[in-house]
């Protein structure tokens, strides 16, 4: 499934994976905010979350790695990159 699809549909949910200072800056709307270093911990909460994941970020880095864990470790999520790419999608399909 697309990544556009999956925003467009509202087919999952949108995980920011910045610190929570940057997610008060500014992030996607109904998105949710659970910092990369609180990955590891909240496993369990993300594999309850409505699948597929939408993993954003500033750049793409910090998703690229959470996508990475979270796929190891059997919960369905795409590496959606930049949140403002993530923002945009969302914004286009509304």
């Amino acid at each position: 499934m697309k990544i556009e699809s999956i925003i467009k549909e509202k087919e999952g949910t949108i995980v920011d994976v910045r610190s929570h200072e940057e997610f008060m800056g500014g992030h996607v709307a109904d998105s949710i905010n659970i910092p990369l270093n609180e990955i590891p911990k909240r496993v369990e909460e993300l594999r309850n979350l409505k699948a597929p994941l939408v993993l954003c970020c500033a750049s793409g880095n910090r998703s690229g790695q959470a996508q990475l864990f979270l796929t190891e470790h059997g919960i369905e999520c795409y590496n959606g990159g930049s949140w403002l790419d993530v923002n945009y999608m969302q914004s286009k399909n509304s």
